[in-house]
C-alpha cells in the first residue's frame, strides 16, 4: 500500500526579507524568515514593539509584499499576484481581526457583519442566514440591532470576529485582538478563537505581546529585531 500524500501547509515562507524606506534610509524589518504553518494550526507571534510581528502577519494576509523570498499561502505565491488579484485572494481566503475592531459606527452589529457579503452573489435571505449563524456563533444573537457605541469592547470584538468569519475563510489573522480589552473580556475573546480553531479547524495566526493570550495558541514563535527565534511551547496553567 502506498504512503498517503503529505498535506501541503497553509503557509510556507522561505528566506523572506522585508524593509521600508524612510527618505534615503532603508530600514530592515524582517530578515531571512522561514516558517511553515499547517492547516488547522493556532500560531501566536510574539515580540517587543518593532520586532516585525505585525509586518509578518500583514505579509501572510496579503496586505503587504516582501522584498524577496518565497511566500506561499494556500498554494498561491502571493508576490506573483497583481494588486487586483491580491485583493480578490484576500477577500476569499482571509478574515481579519484588529485591535480596535474597525467597525463602522453608523452600522448595526448585523450590518457590520453582513458587509463583506455585499460583494458576493448571495441574495438577501442567504446573507441573513449567514449573519444569523455568525452572530450566534459569537454569542451576540440578541445584539444584532445594536450600534458599536452601544456595545462593550468585548462585544465589539465579537462582532469583528463574526465579520471575519462570515465568508468562511481558511485563515484568520488577528493583530493584537485583546490589546484594547480588560482581562476578563480578553480571556473570553481568546477562548472564542480557541474554540473556532478546535471545533471548526480554522487556521489562526495572532500577533500579541500578552503571554496569557499566547497561551491559548498551540504554538508560539517569537521575533526579535526581525528574526524568528526557536519554537516556544505555550504556557499552560
Amino acid at each position: 500500500m502506498s504512503e498517503p500524500a503529505a498535506v501541503a501547509p497553509v503557509v510556507s515562507i522561505e528566506h523572506l526579507y522585508k524593509s521600508y524606506r524612510r527618505g534615503s534610509q532603508v530600514l530592515p524589518v524582517l530578515e531571512d524568515i522561514s516558517l511553515t504553518i499547517g492547516a488547522g494550526e493556532f500560531l501566536a507571534l510574539m515580540g517587543p514593539s518593532g520586532s516585525g510581528k505585525t509586518t509578518l502577519l500583514n505579509l501572510i494576509a496579503g496586505l503587504d509584499r516582501p522584498d524577496s523570498g518565497r511566500l506561499t499561502v494556500r498554494g498561491v505565491e502571493l508576490p506573483n499576484l497583481s494588486e487586483t488579484q491580491l485583493a480578490d485572494w484576500r477577500a476569499a481566503n482571509v478574515g481579519f481581526v484588529f485591535q480596535f475592531y474597525q467597525l463602522i459606527p453608523v452600522l448595526t452589529a448585523y450590518e457590520n457583519v453582513e458587509l463583506p457579503l455585499l460583494l458576493t452573489r448571495l441574495n438577501r435571505r442567504e446573507r441573513r442566514e449567514h449573519v444569523d449563524l455568525a452572530l450566534e456563533l459569537v454569542g451576540l444573537s440578541d445584539r444584532q440591532s445594536h450600534y458599536p457605541s452601544q456595545l462593550s469592547g468585548g462585544q465589539q470584538q465579537r462582532v469583528a470576529i463574526a465579520r471575519a468569519l462570515i465568508t468562511d475563510p481558511a485563515l484568520i489573522a488577528a493583530d493584537e485582538p485583546t490589546g484594547d480589552l480588560d482581562r476578563q473580556s480578553a480571556g473570553e475573546i481568546m477562548d472564542l478563537l480557541a474554540r473556532l480553531n478546535q471545533d471548526f479547524q480554522k487556521t489562526i495566526i495572532i500577533v500579541t505581546h500578552d503571554p496569557e493570550a499566547a497561551a491559548h495558541a498551540g504554538r508560539i514563535r517569537k521575533l526579535i529585531k526581525g528574526q524568528l527565534l526557536n519554537e516556544t511551547e505555550p504556557r499552560r496553567d
